[in-house]
């Protein structure tokens, strides 16, 4: 009897000893539910250093929210949000090229939302609907690096416009963007053919192509290469420009005396997120005087006013000097434009 009431207890305090465990799981999973954080899926095409400043500002203003990058060039994120389509997973798209996310509008892809303090941002760098379907965050525009100990060294003279760069003198010392990758490459086709129009556009771009030695698949990697002397000349943007003659490159910032191409980068809601709260929240941030004094540390015109610094090597009159830009015309006629260079241009593009 004694061992049969020893074998009796034993099993009682092991059974409490279950319960205790069981209910110490169940508490403890219920804690980790309560702390799990809103996971964002978010698409862009911001450069590198660009990124951890956003996800780190906006994660400390929504510690329940966590920002996860898919990041590639503009071709690259444009090219792999239509292609799911049908099966999409991004919940935003942050930092995108406008014409891009016009194009996305047209499918229907994106949600209107006017983020909080949408009516303090200057109202020509959004989308237009009301509400908008995309809310801009900075312009980007054409600039041409040139890097003068490498012209110097080949006796190139300083070019002052789009014009110039067909020179037979500058055959091989020119590399730009593809535009089928790079949304810089694109902003630069697009707007010589609405600058020029089209069949003086392309001629002009027939021109350019005898002295373009490669069309690489990054916007700012032509400024980087003109940066490091193996082109003397790189068709790029101010960012990069910038930043190279900051880290003490020998390099001049061109803005060519016939206009400007340029985009927006901005910001859009996928409209089948399945996290539309923490998704406005993050496009609230984005618009915010605080984002926008983040992007101001790279760019000279940002969406909200007065925020924006002057950066050395840019132009009082930058503004100015921006071409005529038609988000829908860019965005409409993209297949049959990328096609057309393509069949012109594609035998250099990089491998």
């Amino acid at each position: 009897m004694k061992e049969k009431s020893g074998f009796t207890g034993s099993r009682g305090r092991l059974n409490r000893a279950l319960r205790c465990l069981v209910a110490a799981a169940v508490a403890l999973g219920a804690v980790q539910f309560a702390h799990a954080k809103t996971q964002l899926l978010v698409y862009t095409a911001l450069e590198d250093e660009a990124m951890k400043p956003y996800k780190d500002a906006f994660e400390k203003a929504n510690p329940d929210i966590e920002i996860r990058w898919v990041r590639d060039s503009t071709g690259a994120v444009t090219a792999k949000l239509l292609a799911e389509k049908n099966n999409p997973r991004a919940d935003v798209v942050l930092g995108l090229a406008a014409s891009s996310l016009t194009l996305l509008d047209l499918q229907g892809m994106l949600m209107p939302y006017a983020p909080k303090g949408f009516d303090s941002l200057t109202r020509k760098y959004s989308d237009a609907n009301t509400p908008p379907r995309w809310v801009g965050m900075d312009v980007w525009g054409a600039t041409v690096c040139y890097n003068r100990v490498e012209a110097e060294k080949r006796h190139l003279p300083k070019p002052t416009s789009w014009e110039d760069l067909t020179r037979p003198v500058y055959k091989g010392m020119i590399v730009m963007p593809s535009p089928v990758s790079s949304g810089t490459g694109y902003l630069d086709v697009t707007s010589w053919l609405q600058t020029f129009g089209t069949d003086k556009g392309w001629k002009y771009m027939d021109e350019l192509d005898k002295n373009v030695a490669q069309y690489v698949h990054s916007g700012s990697k032509p400024c980087t290469l003109a940066g490091t002397g193996e082109f003397p000349i790189g068709i790029s943007f101010e960012f990069r420009g910038h930043e190279l003659q900051a880290q003490g490159a020998p390099i001049d910032l061109i803005f060519p005396k016939e206009g400007l191409g340029w985009d927006m980068e901005a910001t859009g809601i996928m409209k089948t997120t399945k996290q539309p709260e923490a998704a406005k929240k993050l496009a609230d941030f984005m618009a915010s005087k605080e984002a926008n004094e983040i992007t101001a540390q790279w760019w000279a015109i940002v969406a909200y006013p007065g925020v924006a610094k002057k950066l050395s090597g840019i132009p009082d009159n930058y503004p100015e000097l921006l071409v005529k830009n038609d988000f829908a015309w860019s965005a409409k006629n993209r297949d049959a434009i990328l096609g057309d260079w393509q069949k012109r241009y594609g035998n250099k593009e990089q491998k």
